[in-house]
Order: C-alpha cells, then sequence, then structure tokens
C-alpha cells in the first residue's frame, strides 16, 4: 500500500515504512483551508493544516509517497485513521501517485487523505495575510503552527525546486513580513 502525504506526512510520518519517494498527484491544489483544534491549534487558537479541497486538471501537488507492508499496513492505517480522519477531519481518496524520478514506472495508486468542504472543520478560503497572522498564534500538542508552514515551505523548496505552490509561499512570505513587528511589539513590552 502507497500512502501519500502532503502537508506535515513529508517531514514527520509517524509509522514505519519499506521506502518513500518525492512526487506528486495531479488534479488537487494544495491549500491552508482546514482547521484544527488538536495538532497545532487549540479551542481558542484553530490551526490551518494543509488540505487539497480543489479539483483542478491543471494542478499538481506535490509531497511523499510512503510504501508499506506486511504488518505495516494495520499499523500505519490505523495510526493514520486517527491522526487525519478522526482528529483531522479528512476522508481518504485513491490517486495516481506520480514519482519525482526521471526514469519511474508508471503512476502508483496511493491512499490520501483530503478534507472536503463538508468536513466540520473546514474553514474554506480566506487571504494569505489572514492565514499567516493565524499561524503565527497556533500552537498544540504537535507544535507551533508556524513550524508546520516552514517545514512544508522547505520541503517544497529542497525537494521540490522545480514546482510552484504560490499558496504556500505567499502565505510563507505574509508570515515573515508580520513577523518582525511581534518581536518588536515583545521587546518593547519588556522594556516597559
Amino acid at each position: 500500500v502507497w500512502i501519500f502525504g502532503y502537508g506535515s506526512l513529508v517531514w514527520r510520518p509517524g509509522f514505519e515504512f519499506t521506502s518513500r519517494k518525492v512526487g506528486f498527484i495531479r488534479g488537487y491544489s494544495r491549500r491552508f483551508w482546514q482547521g484544527d483544534t488538536f495538532h497545532r491549534g487549540s479551542e481558542k487558537m484553530v490551526q490551518h493544516p494543509v488540505t487539497t479541497p480543489l479539483f483542478d486538471f491543471q494542478a499538481c501537488t506535490w509531497g511523499v509517497a510512503y510504501e508499506v507492508r506486511g504488518e505495516q499496513i494495520a499499523a500505519s492505517l490505523e495510526y493514520l485513521n486517527m491522526r487525519e480522519a478522526v482528529l483531522g477531519g479528512y476522508d481518504t481518496k485513491l490517486v495516481k501517485f506520480h514519482p519525482q524520478e526521471k526514469d519511474a514506472e508508471e503512476p502508483i495508486l496511493a491512499l490520501v487523505y483530503i478534507a472536503t468542504p463538508q468536513n466540520p472543520s473546514y474553514l474554506g478560503p480566506a487571504s494569505e495575510e489572514d492565514i499567516a497572522a493565524q499561524i503565527i498564534v497556533s500552537s498544540g500538542c504537535a507544535g507551533h503552527n508556524i513550524e508546520y508552514l516552514l517545514r512544508l515551505a522547505d520541503f517544497m523548496r529542497y525537494f521540490c525546486p522545480q514546482a510552484e505552490d504560490k499558496h504556500l509561499f505567499s502565505i510563507e512570505e505574509a508570515l515573515i513580513s508580520i513577523l518582525p513587528c511581534l518581536y518588536y511589539t515583545e521587546e518593547s513590552l519588556e522594556e516597559t
């Protein structure tokens, strides 16, 4: 079984796997439109993890596909069901995963977790600035939402430099433009 991750799964799968491949799925756009009050958010400050709600034939979402075999299958699916479906509200779909390697074989059928607009935690579209402002103040049991955004942006830069993800990088840019203001404000408050 292959499992495709396009958010925190790219750097923190949390399950045992046999192999992994960087690549993409077609027809979906990564968006920070899902809410989360557990992993990197709380009831007071909702996190913005990514989802791929938009079906667009022109779009590609880059990430990592993990191959799980034997006893790894049941354990990984049980773990991901809790992490992504029960706690995250994501649905599962089968998609064609296209490995990045030049001499890659045919596309691989992979399981992916996607949040749809029907999900109760679905937040929907917002400006990159609004999403960045919410990311800055959100954290949960898995860490701060800033880490989530920056690790995902780093993954894209280092493993998929040829790929474009304007939504992701616009939010990162908005976040970086806000951070110096927050630092200055906190420093000023300490001095008074």
